[in-house]
């Protein structure tokens, strides 16, 4: 297992293995999207869109053989879902570290179709990456802050129009739409500047959430609702798992239905709005409440032990 070698030499081993499979398989996604751009007929569209999916699920495994021959984590899951591939679905999730998009391409790779998420613009900007995010029509919202909304009133509600051309696109062929709904990663000092109500977890954004039911409502299957947390590895959990550091990763899946009431017109009922808010904070509470009893939750024996056994080997040295 590369896991037991030093750290250093299990980031050069992740980091070359994940850039060669992204740049091979961004490459291939490129190519087929330069096709479907060049010949804009619907038929071609859909093909090299589904072509373009069997690509971002040859990057998935390339990502699971990384996970498989550089870490050694004990994934700690709480599931009894029932998925498909031939469906449509919409998760949530906290949002922690870019490891958060390995996790979730890893665990619904064989679940769930393609999956395709709300990137933030600057992403794009990305070599290779971000045009084949762009192929595989992932949409790109751009985040302006409430100053600069003031001074530039034009550009508000920009990134509904982006989320309703979006939905567009995703009713075409089944697809999973992956939101995670705070809107950037959660740090402690991020939690106390927005005044978060939560212990774990940013404030949810409830517009973006709401437009995509709005528009794909319903033909959502179900709402998949995912808590992720890593207990061991929380100050810097990206480098940790290049480095085959991860020890733990915890995970709680659960299936919400797409109920009428979470359909409407979030900008103009202003009973639905509030309604909604509701509904998505009390999920909001939900989750923190369950990182706060995993917090709580005794560490395993035997990976406290091995710690135990880590320590005193470091102290003989």
């Amino acid at each position: 297992m590369l896991s037991l070698l030093p750290g250093p030499v299990v980031l050069l081993i992740s980091t070359s293995l994940t850039i060669l499979f992204t740049a091979l398989c961004a490459s291939l996604i490129l190519a087929v999207s330069l096709v479907k751009l060049l010949l804009p007929l619907p038929t071609v569209g859909r093909a090299c869109s589904r072509l373009n999916n069997r690509l971002m699920r040859l990057w998935l495994a390339g990502n699971a053989l990384v996970i498989h021959l550089t870490t050694h984590i004990d994934w700690q899951i709480e599931d009894d879902t029932q998925l498909r591939q031939d469906g449509w679905y919409l998760i949530i999730s906290n949002h922690l570290s870019w490891t958060d998009i390995v996790v979730l391409g890893h665990l619904f790779r064989d679940r769930l179709p393609v999956p395709k998420f709300f990137m933030k613009y600057e992403l794009i900007y990305i070599p290779l990456l971000g045009f084949a995010c762009w192929g595989l029509d992932m949409p790109f919202m751009r985040r302006y802050s409430r100053a600069f909304l003031l001074r530039n009133p034009h550009l508000r509600g920009k990134d509904i129009e982006t989320t309703r051309a979006a939905c567009e696109k995703f009713r075409d062929m089944p697809t999973t739409v992956i939101n995670f709904v705070e809107g950037t990663r959660f740090t402690p000092a991020k939690r106390d500047a927005a005044h978060s109500h939560y212990h774990h977890l940013m404030p949810p954004k409830a517009a973006g959430l709401a437009f995509t039911l709005a528009a794909m409502g319903d033909q959502f299957d179900s709402l998949i609702n995912v808590t992720i947390r890593y207990p061991d590895n929380q100050q810097t959990p990206f480098k940790d798992f290049l480095m085959g550091r991860m020890k733990r990763i915890q995970v709680r899946i659960e299936a919400l239905p797409v109920a009428d009431a979470l359909v409407g017109d979030y900008f103009n009922d202003k009973q639905f709005k509030r309604g909604f808010q509701g509904w998505l904070n009390q999920r909001w509470q939900e989750k923190d409440e369950v990182l706060t009893r995993w917090q709580h939750e005794p560490v395993p024996r035997s990976l406290a032990t091995q710690e135990a056994a880590n320590a005193e080997a470091s102290a003989g040295n």
